[in-house]
């Protein structure tokens, strides 16, 4: 086939608006369908980005030109909305996480695989140029080799600003399933497979109140830990430690050091497109602020990317076992916390290639 890929969006929520701002720019696909199980929802949203077809789930999967479901539902239902397009027998690309346990995670992908569809998976904030500049220096040995790494998150959360923040501290979220998957993919792109982690995890409270919006001092449980401090050992022997937690009056986010045989270098935030670089070099405590390069553009670009490389037949940068192995990595965080011990991973990541310099997402390269 040639020509732009075909989409449909699942999922008309708060998320959907930069999804369909990004995927308006991008002439290699075209946003067929918007649907979500509250059709009145869907048609506003596509009504106000004109695109021609809207309705429930089948609306999406039923459409004939549709080749790629972009899953923007609830976390919860990312599993079976996928599985439900991979019947259909679409390519998905869904918002992270890519599921919320390991069983549900790993049928998805056996399903995909049979059905000779492909699964991809947020975030893709790695693919912007301050996440792809750096991958290029520590690559090219601007740091030596890759040793250990620290990263933080640390937040008082999110339900001073969230207008419905309650589902941030169920099952399937907190500040590991919440903001762990965009540290860990940045760490994954780094480092490798993870083979095992350790993990303390702990809950400040029991219920806390939301504190902006119609909702406004209505009171919720914290279902799930809100602070998890973890140990990382990746399995060429590289090793990082990490914080993510909602419970620091002190923000501290965006925290990524990369330190080699030779330097270390300062990641920008892993939840950004863009951002700063910094290099220290051995012997210098002078950090030296480096331009990143290519072109900022916002979520979406990973199913962009996942459209091109189905129309090249060549692996995509986000692929759906990526994203499974950071699910294993956090499932196997939160067993850790739990246990008081080290878990051991049996899941690996698939190596990825970093973006070319010149790839521009607001090319039309598949033709009309």
């Amino acid at each position: 086939m040639s020509g732009p890929v075909g989409i449909a969006l699942i999922g008309a929520g708060v998320i959907s608006k930069q999804y369909l701002e990004n995927l308006a720019k991008f002439p290699d696909v075209k946003v067929h369908v918007v649907a979500d199980v509250f059709e009145q929802v869907a048609a506003e949203r596509a009504e106000e980005f004109g695109i021609g077809a809207h309705g429930g789930v089948a609306a999406a999967l039923d459409h004939p030109e549709v080749e790629l479901v972009v899953n923007l539902t609830i976390p919860a239902a990312h599993v079976e909305v996928a599985g439900a397009a991979v019947a259909a027998g679409k390519h998905v690309w869904s918002e992270k996480p890519f599921s919320l346990d390991r069983e549900s995670g790993k049928k998805l992908l056996e399903a995909a695989n049979q059905a000779g569809v492909r699964l991809g998976c947020a975030p893709d904030t790695f693919l912007g140029p301050g996440l792809q500049t750096a991958r290029r220096m520590i690559e090219r040995g601007d740091i030596g080799r890759p040793l250990t790494a620290l990263s933080l998150f640390q937040s008082p959360g999110p339900e001073s600003w969230h207008p419905n923040p309650a589902f941030l501290f169920q099952h399937g979220a907190g500040p590991l399933f919440d903001i762990g998957p965009y540290y860990l993919t940045a760490l994954v792109q780094t480092f490798g497979s993870i083979s095992r982690v350790a993990a303390i995890g702990s809950k400040s409270r029991e219920q806390r109140s939301i504190g902006s919006g119609p909702k406004a001092g209505e009171v919720f449980d914290v279902e799930v830990p809100t602070h998890f401090g973890t140990l990382l050992q990746f399995a060429d022997g590289g090793s990082a430690q990490s914080i993510f937690s909602f419970d620091s009056p002190k923000v501290r986010v965006g925290f990524v050091e990369i330190t080699g045989t030779e330097g270390t270098i300062a990641l920008p935030d892993p939840n950004n497109f863009d951002g700063d670089v910094k290099i220290c070099k051995t012997g210098s405590d002078e950090w030296i602020p480096v331009p990143c390069e290519g072109e900022v553009t916002g979520r979406g670009v990973g199913a962009l990317d996942m459209a091109r490389s189905i129309r090249a037949g060549v692996p995509h940068r986000a692929p759906g076992e990526q994203a499974y192995h950071v699910v294993d990595a956090m499932v196997s965080i939160a067993e850790s916390g739990e246990r008081g011990e080290f878990v051991e991973l049996s899941s690996s990541a698939p190596a990825t290639e970093a973006l070319p310099l010149d790839w521009n997402p607001f090319a039309a390269t598949l033709g009309a």
